[in-house]
């Protein structure tokens, strides 16, 4: 078993963006071997997968043992994801062999890229609205056909391009159930995405084009690049990171659909340009709900003088 080192650097990178944003694993890896490595659009995802079936227990234990994991949304999630993600394997197999189904893969993963887009987009939309959550895990009411409906759409995402699993999914169940906490969402989506991932790399054992060295070489970097890229998550400014990662995400998408050099920079600069509006203008609506908040503290502790709650004597009055 021979590791590539370029592979290795390239993982190692990546991951640091994946332990910082908790986003992007399979839609920057996977277009990564593709456009830098030259490894076929199959072996990139059938490996990609397998490398992350391996890593994701580790971040599933750790919100595990933090309570912040919804089990009972978590096996509703797994009815419809794990025999979707398995299906999603031989979806890829009816479009044919060789060349052919090369070709769907990556068709199929610039589709994958462009929804994972939407969703941080979404994602970050959502985020600027919402006022704080009061939620906690176990208190919110699962409804379990469109909790099921979410992965199956996402497990069959996941099967055939490997990207969905913390990009589309997340955002669909903050749609879903918005009474849920951040880190609520994210424990829950990555308990999840461990039997689904499973699942799809053991179809891809079995009917893809896995291959021990280029999956060898991903997991030797990824796995001290996740545990950087989250010791420094906890300084980095997360809305920064998550806008240059759709940026990344957009260009890579467009590349594997085919758009040319000239119409990809004038997208991309539209599109940086648009997110620079929506970020401000997120911005401000952040500080005005900030400024509410404070301003109704002040209103509430008006006309008590010590504060003290109305009716309670104080405690030199007793």
């Amino acid at each position: 078993m021979d590791l590539d080192l370029p592979l290795i650097g390239g993982s190692f990178l990546v991951a640091i963006i994946v332990g910082l944003t908790g986003m992007g694993g399979g839609a920057l890896m996977t277009p990564m071997m593709m456009l830098f490595f030259n490894v076929p659009p199959l072996a990139a995802v059938s490996s990609d997968l397998v490398a992350s079936a391996v890593m994701k227990p580790v971040g599933g234990f750790v919100h595990m043992r933090r309570g912040t994991v919804n089990l009972r949304l978590v096996g509703w999630l797994c009815a419809g994801s794990v025999p979707a993600a398995f299906c999603g394997v031989l979806l890829i197999r009816a479009f044919g062999e060789g060349e052919q189904v090369q070709q769907a893969v990556k068709y199929a993963l610039g589709v994958a890229l462009l929804l994972a887009v939407v969703g941080l987009v979404a994602k970050a939309y959502l985020a600027g609205r919402e006022g704080p959550a009061s939620a906690e895990v176990g208190e919110i009411a699962v409804r379990p056909i469109p909790t099921v409906l979410i992965g199956i759409v996402g497990g069959v995402v996941v099967g055939i391009s490997s990207v969905g699993s913390g990009s589309l999914m997340i955002v669909a169940l903050l749609m879903l159930y918005p009474a849920l906490k951040a880190n609520q969402l994210v424990g829950t989506d990555l308990v999840q995405a461990v039997p689904l991932v499973t699942s799809a790399a053991l179809g891809h054992l079995l009917f893809g084009d896995f291959q021990l060295d280029v999956t060898a070489s991903l997991l030797v970097g990824a796995i001290p690049g996740v545990y950087i890229g989250a010791r420094i998550s906890s300084r980095a400014h997360g809305d920064v990171i998550r806008a240059l990662l759709a940026v990344v995400l957009l260009a890579s998408s467009l590349k594997l659909l085919g758009v040319g050099n000239v119409a990809l920079l004038w997208i991309l600069a539209g599109a940086v340009l648009a997110g620079a509006v929506v970020f401000r203008s997120l911005a401000r609506n952040r500080r005005r709900a900030q400024v509410g908040v404070v301003g109704e503290g002040a209103e509430g502790g008006r006309g008590t003088g010590s504060g003290v709650e109305p009716g309670v004597p104080s405690r030199g009055a007793r």
